[in-house]
């Protein structure tokens, strides 16, 4: 997946098993958050961060996804017990992750990793981190949004 050229077209199911597909959203900014796991002390930490930024988010207008290879069940458990905003796709067989080049040096794991994909639907911003230890900065990824929504 390279910087500058149209981003994959995938749909998945969220919490709540209904299908979210990416060219639905097309003519907004949209965000792919993909984390390692559910209940895992950093991505925790991740998506609680993320929640406790939801206004700074939401004011850019983008539409921002969480994605790991976690069941439907396990997303709606999670998003539940941690009051999370944002929609948890379910990748279980990893393909979407494969496509998006979020692969993990942990196998069966997905990288933490961030793509923004501007109104057009082009990759603009990707971080990867396939050991996955730090996760990105809130602050880096609403800049990297505002950037690319007056794009």
């Amino acid at each position: 997946m390279n910087i500058n050229e149209p981003a994959p077209d995938f749909s998945l199911p969220d919490g709540k098993g209904e299908q979210w597909r990416l060219s639905d959203h097309r003519g907004k900014v949209v965000v792919l958050l993909f984390y390692p796991g559910d209940e895992t002390p950093v991505c925790t930490r991740q998506l609680c961060s993320v929640r406790d930024r939801w206004e700074d988010y939401t004011a850019t207008g983008a539409e921002v996804v969480g994605i790991s290879s976690d069941s439907v069940e396990s997303h709606e458990k999670f998003a539940e017990h941690h009051d999370l905003p944002l929609r948890l796709l379910s990748d279980a067989d990893r393909s979407v992750a494969t496509l998006y080049g979020a692969r993990s040096l942990i196998p069966g794991r997905v990288a933490r990793s961030v793509f923004v994909i501007d109104a057009k639907g082009i990759l603009r911003y990707s971080d990867v981190r396939s050991i996955g230890l730090t996760r990105p900065k809130d602050d880096a990824i609403i800049a990297a949004i505002k950037e690319y929504t007056h794009a």
